[in-house]
């Protein structure tokens, strides 16, 4: 069996890891959402953190035990294998124009920046991609970056409304996707891997057959390369999430196109395709930030959020850092499901298979739970959910006839160096491949489980935990 273990480390201040520091996730529920659990439904309650009650239709039978699913050590939940080591040279049999898988020998971490840091911005690689976003035609605006700190730090930011930050006022703009079309369709999502325990997840997705979302990590990715293939190739979208999950409105021009363009990079690197879609860390994005991604071809993904209060976030990020509990994590995806029923579109949720916790809570409650949800949900990738097929979720199989992505003069490929200067800040002009293969199940490369940074921050100063898998 592995042993999954939690090293102390500390952290900087990142906006509260995932637990809001604005808003509460949700409110309550209408009646009709609180009643409706089926006689196969269980129930319960903690005493750790706040005690909180819950009632889900259906749960997984060999569901780690909730009193177990707390902050720390899990050591009766074992690190799946891979269940195949992706060639290079396959192709996806769901994506038929799909370039071959690239040869993952050639893919050393030496070439990329160091983990979960903000890459700089003096590469050649990040000056060609500064001279792309300027010479893209999108005018990105005049707007100063933000202090770490939220909203309260940045009064006159958050009252702009004219800058339209989701942080402070869940402002979208009608590119930002934050639902599904279609009523009761859930874009199942999944933030912040690949790391050790996503294997777990995929393993359960292609026992109920399902796929989902994965908004992958640069640093991550670098580190389980194996993994995002497997993914990748299950059917599964694989989206941009940044390199090292920074609050992106805090970043100059430069330092955003450096976070968004290694990940983009590294993906391809390792998949041969370019996602088209990204999530912003944290939902942190305003006007700046989406032209900035519009000028690199990324289409943002936030998830549904009704009102101030209400927001589609089950809170399963908190529960490794011991700040939200597992039953707190079940009432946020009770009430969700109960908001859910009362809006015409479908939604999207918040959750992330970086931990074991999280993946647990996902496989062992919530999935089977929305698979056994009266009104029946409809579960699917968020590019299904939109009706769009696979192709276009990446760069190198869009029909740009079809489905025009938002910087046509990109091309169909991502320089890897040369490249112009730029002006910093935030001005109208934008600023800013080890052995891949698996053993004995293992996805790690030459690096093996990344270092104290890896599998980054999980909340505010605090110390805090991360992963690191071991035999």
């Amino acid at each position: 069996m592995k042993v999954v273990a939690l090293a102390a480390i500390t952290v900087p201040l990142l906006a509260a890891a995932h637990k809001p520091n604005l808003l509460p996730r949700q409110a309550s529920p209408p009646p009709s959402a609180a009643t409706g659990a089926s006689s196969a439904a269980a129930t319960g309650s903690t005493s750790s953190l706040p005690s909180v009650s819950w009632s889900l239709a259906a749960t997984n039978p060999t569901a780690a035990p909730l009193s177990i699913i707390t902050q720390g050590t899990l050591t009766t939940s074992a690190t799946l294998p891979l269940t195949t080591t992706q060639p290079a040279g396959a192709k996806p049999t769901y994506l038929s124009n799909a370039p071959p898988l690239p040869d993952l020998s050639t893919v050393s971490p030496a070439n990329y920046p160091a983990l979960d840091k903000s890459p700089p911005t003096d590469s050649p690689e990040v000056q060609a991609w500064i001279a792309e976003v300027n010479a893209s035609g999108i005018t990105i605006p005049n707007i100063a970056p933000t202090v770490a700190g939220g909203c309260a730090a940045n009064a006159q930011a958050a009252a702009d409304q004219s800058r339209c930050w989701w942080t402070c006022g869940g402002c979208v703009r009608d590119t930002d996707i934050t639902t599904c079309p279609d009523k009761l369709t859930w874009g199942l999502t999944h933030d912040d891997g690949p790391a050790p325990y996503t294997p777990n997840l995929l393993q359960y997705l292609a026992q109920v057959n399902l796929s989902t979302t994965f908004f992958n990590v640069g640093s991550r990715v670098i580190s389980y390369p194996n993994t995002i293939r497997d993914a990748y190739m299950a059917g599964n979208q694989v989206a941009v999430h940044t390199w090292s999950h920074p609050q992106m409105t805090t970043l100059t021009n430069e330092e955003i196109i450096a976070e968004l363009g290694w990940t983009r990079k590294v993906m391809r690197d390792v998949l041969g395709v370019t996602p088209l879609y990204w999530r912003p860390p944290y939902g942190d994005i305003d006007d700046r930030v989406r032209a900035i991604g519009q000028a690199m071809n990324l289409i943002p993904v936030m998830w549904t959020r009704l009102s101030p209060t209400v927001t589609f976030d089950t809170g399963d990020f908190n529960v490794a850092g011991g700040l939200d509990s597992a039953t707190e994590v079940l009432a946020n995806w009770q009430f969700i499901v109960g908001n859910a029923t009362t809006i015409n579109t479908g939604f999207i949720v918040l959750e992330h298979d970086l931990f074991i916790q999280t993946v647990e809570i996902a496989t062992g409650y919530i999935l089977p739970a929305a698979l056994a949800n009266n009104p029946p949900l409809k579960i699917q990738p968020v590019i299904t959910c939109m009706h769009k097929d696979f192709s276009a979720a990446y760069l190198e199989t869009n029909d740009n006839k079809t489905n025009p992505i938002p910087n046509p003069k990109e091309g169909q490929a991502i320089p890897s160096s040369g490249g112009n200067s730029s002006s910093s800040g935030g001005g109208a002009q934008a600023g800013g491949s080890g052995s891949g293969a698996s053993q004995s199940g293992s996805d790690a490369m030459a690096l093996d489980v990344p270092s104290s940074s890896g599998l980054f921050a999980l909340a505010g100063s605090a110390v805090l935990g991360l992963f690191a898998a071991f035999a």
